[in-house]
């Protein structure tokens, strides 16, 4: 890194010693950047607000010290240095240490499959850390079958964990990794060397859908499918990986409802007819990350839309696709300012000083987007300070629909909390069916043996159900209603919008 290095100590004195984590099942995740919210000190102030919505776990986008002010943080080149243009060491420790005592876990976003273009000069002295027979995006791959590199990664995991008593990990884009044994490896030595009784969470993203990383010391793996499905259900969009789930998209979402990815091992269009996927059948259904929206489906699209903004014709879709999200046993993930229903745009943005590297990001993002976006003035300089600015547009949002909003997340997050979170460990899927062009039926057999089911419309329509399901239901959200004891007839209307039932197990 160029400038100044430091080298801190700290005698900071933990307020929550004794904390020991929460459990995967009662995770509910919300990813935020630091720097939007204005450092770990504005993090910090956000957690009240967070824990009384629901929220029990802060995702923080990655941290490592990363070249200039503003950056999504991927671009990172200290992987053992906090960003000190979010605050010090100190500043982190009080945020995780204030999260705890709210309840909440913090996890970090980790990036172990590149370092950044600008302040990396690890290459210049320890060559051997790279392999010269692969090239990435980034440049050379990182050679993870050298032992010094196995053990630098491994080990930075753990010193997030022990150092800043950091809760989990969300490990960034694996499949770009180029070594298949060091992900199950490092997840062995990390739980080994964790304290006993603490509960430690570790996820991935991985685009290639490999199942059986989840049967090896992950958690959980962030489910790009059921975004995927559900986003083009909701928008009608095609280009680029969409056109993967418009053919039959109820019977896609179905699949990913009953057994967790779509693709396990069909051939993906949009990657060339290569087979993608591993069967996930049988897989707990909180092995899956469910989100709808995060950094990378709003930040890669050209002007950074929202759901907010792309569904603004159709609210009752949007709020019935949260419904699904919220109440389905999968591991839900909001990403800031989602549950205000924020239509400021979320955007790319760097500040690289280096002018010929800002030059060739800028006219990188024009080329990516121009033939998506006819005005070339219309897409956002990365550099540019308004492109910063314009994505901060967060804080103050008051008015009346950012509240109506909110309370809707409030809302089905304590319904999560009361009817579904307490009997997740043990939950099977009892399957999932299409019951129209954009609506779907699925159920699971709870740890305590009721039944949840979930009807979910998002079709501009009502759709007549003929079959019938147990009478003795608790229905604990139909459109904005909530009942109890509640009979079904043998034949219904689904209105526009989600219905669930939870039904107690036989005496």
């Amino acid at each position: 890194m160029d400038g100044a290095s430091l080298v801190p100590g700290s005698a900071y004195a933990w307020r929550t010693p004794g904390w020991q984590g929460r459990p995967w099942r009662e995770t509910v995740l919300y990813e935020v950047h630091v720097g939007l919210l204005g450092g770990f000190r504005g993090v910090q102030e956000r957690l009240p607000d967070l824990a009384e919505m629901g929220v029990t776990a802060v995702e923080l986008m990655p941290i490592a010290d990363f070249p200039g002010p503003r950056n999504w943080g991927y671009d990172g080149v200290l992987p053992y240095a906090p960003d000190s243009a979010y605050g010090g060491p100190d500043e982190l420790r009080e945020l995780v240490d204030t999260a705890h005592s709210l309840g909440l876990q913090v996890f970090l976003d980790v990036v172990y499959n590149h370092f950044g273009p600008l302040g990396n000069y690890l290459y210049s002295y320890a060559r051997p850390f790279f392999r010269h027979d692969i090239d990435t995006p980034w440049g050379a791959a990182i050679d993870f079958r050298c032992p010094q590199v196995r053990a630098f990664f491994a080990e930075n995991a753990l010193y997030w964990l022990r150092e800043f008593r950091l809760d989990g990990l969300r490990l960034d884009a694996v499949h770009t990794i180029a070594d298949d044994t060091w992900l199950p490896e490092m997840a062995a030595f990390v739980r080994a060397h964790i304290e006993p009784g603490r509960h430690v969470h570790l996820v991935l993203e991985n685009d290639r859908n490999d199942a059986n990383l989840l049967r090896q010391g992950f958690d959980a793996q962030w489910n790009d499918d059921i975004h995927h499905v559900l986003h083009h259900m909701l928008t009608g969009e095609m280009q680029g990986y969409y056109g993967d789930y418009a053919d039959q998209p109820a019977r896609r979402l179905a699949r990913c409802l009953e057994q967790g990815f779509d693709y396990q091992g069909e051939p993906s269009p949009f990657r060339g007819g290569r087979p993608r996927g591993q069967a996930s059948a049988g897989l707990p259904p909180d092995a899956f990350v469910f989100f709808l929206q995060n950094h990378d489906q709003i930040g890669n699209r050209a002007l950074g839309e929202r759901l907010a903004e792309l569904c603004s014709r159709r609210p009752d879709a949007l709020r019935a696709a949260i419904a699904l999200q919220l109440l389905s046993p999968s591991i839900p993930l909001v990403f800031m300012g989602e549950e205000y229903g924020a239509t400021a745009p979320f955007l790319y943005f760097t500040s690289f000083e280096d002018q010929e590297l800002a030059r060739a990001v800028s006219e990188g993002r024009y080329r990516e987007y121009a033939g998506l976006v006819q005005a070339a003035g219309l897409i956002p300089d990365p550099q540019d300070i308004r492109t910063w600015e314009a994505s901060r547009a967060l804080p103050g949002l008051q008015t009346s629909r950012n509240q109506a909003w909110r309370a809707l997340y409030c809302r089905l997050l304590r319904i999560r909390r009361e009817f579904i979170v307490r009997h997740l460990d043990g939950a099977a899927s009892l399957g999932a069916r299409p019951i129209g062009p954009l609506a779907v039926q699925a159920a699971w057999r709870m740890g305590n043996g009721d039944v949840l089911c979930i009807y979910c419309n998002l079709s501009d329509r009502e759709i007549a159900l003929a079959d019938s399901a147990p009478g003795a239901a608790r229905i604990i959200f139909a459109g904005r209603e909530e009942r109890e004891g509640l009979t079904r007839t043998d034949s219904m209307l689904l209105p526009r919008d989600t219905i669930a039932t939870l039904t107690p197990r036989p005496k």
